[in-house]
C-alpha cells in the first residue's frame, strides 16, 4: 500500500476517486495539458500550498538535509538560483536565521537569482548574475565572511531535447561548484540539482578533488520520472 506525504493512503479506489482529470483545450499541446493534470494531482504540491512553501521543491532540500544535516544553526548559507524562495523558507528556520531558538547560534542566508524575488523574513536576496566577474568577492562581502554551505537549484530552460537538456544543466551545476570553490569556508557543504544522463561523471571527479564525500540522492518528494538527482559535497578542502 503506497502512502503520501500526509501518510494517507494513494491507492486503490480512493486515489481514483481524488484524480482530477485536465481536458484537452483548443490551442493547448498535449504536453501542456499533462503536465497541468500532474501538477493538480501531486500530492507535494497540494502539501506545499498547505503549508505555505512556495513550491514543492521546497520539499527536496528539507528531505537532502535530514539525511546530511548541513542546515544547522548558525550555518552561513548562499542560495543560487533562489527563485521562488521554497529552499530558502526551508532554510531560515533550521539555520535559526531568525534567532527564534534560544541559546543557538543565529545562522545566515542569502538568496541569489536573475529574477527579483520576493524578500522571506530571515533572508537577505539580491539580483545578481552569480557567473559576473567579482560575484564571489561581492558575495563573501555580503555574508561578511565565507558561506558554510552553497546550494542550487538551478535548471537551464528546456529545450526539448533529453542529451541536450542534460549537458545544459551539467554546465550549470559546474558553473556553481567552481563558485562554490571561491566562497566555502574549508569543511563546507556544497548541493547541487543534476540530471542523470552520461556527462556528470566530470563533475563528479572535479568535485572529488575538492571534498572528502561526495554522494547522489534522489530525495522521494523527487518524481519517479525525473531523471534529476541531488549531489552533496561535504568537507570542502578549501
Amino acid at each position: 500500500m503506497n502512502k503520501g506525504p500526509d501518510g494517507k493512503n494513494t491507492s486503490g479506489r480512493g486515489q481514483r476517486d481524488l484524480t482530477v482529470r485536465v481536458k484537452s483545450a483548443r490551442g493547448r499541446k498535449a504536453s501542456s495539458t499533462r503536465w497541468l493534470q500532474r501538477q493538480l494531482n501531486d500530492p507535494y504540491v497540494k502539501r506545499a500550498q498547505n503549508e505555505g512553501y512556495r513550491g514543492r521543491a521546497a520539499f527536496k532540500i528539507m528531505e537532502v538535509d535530514d539525511k546530511f544535516r548541513f542546515l544547522v544553526p548558525g550555518a552561513r548559507v548562499v542560495d543560487l538560483g533562489c527563485a521562488p524562495g521554497g529552499w530558502i523558507q526551508v532554510a531560515v528556520p533550521r539555520i535559526n536565521a531568525l534567532g527564534e531558538k534560544g541559546g543557538k547560534a543565529v545562522g545566515t542566508i542569502l538568496g541569489i537569482d536573475l529574477q527579483e524575488v520576493e524578500p522571506i523574513a530571515g533572508a537577505t536576496i539580491h539580483q545578481l548574475d552569480f557567473m559576473d566577474e567579482g560575484a564571489d568577492e561581492q558575495v563573501k562581502q555580503w555574508l561578511g565572511g565565507r558561506a558554510d554551505v552553497v546550494m542550487s537549484d538551478m535548471a537551464a530552460a528546456s529545450s526539448g531535447h533529453k542529451q541536450t537538456d542534460h549537458l545544459r544543466i551539467i554546465s550549470l551545476c559546474e558553473a556553481a561548484a567552481y563558485f562554490a570553490f571561491d566562497v566555502l569556508e574549508e569543511g563546507g557543504t556544497f548541493v547541487s540539482k543534476v540530471l542523470a544522463g552520461g556527462a556528470e561523471g566530470e563533475l563528479q571527479k572535479l568535485l572529488k578533488q575538492r571534498f572528502t564525500k561526495v554522494s547522489h540522492v534522489k530525495p522521494p518528494s523527487s518524481r519517479s520520472d525525473s531523471s534529476e538527482k541531488f549531489v552533496v559535497a561535504t568537507g570542502f578542502r578549501g
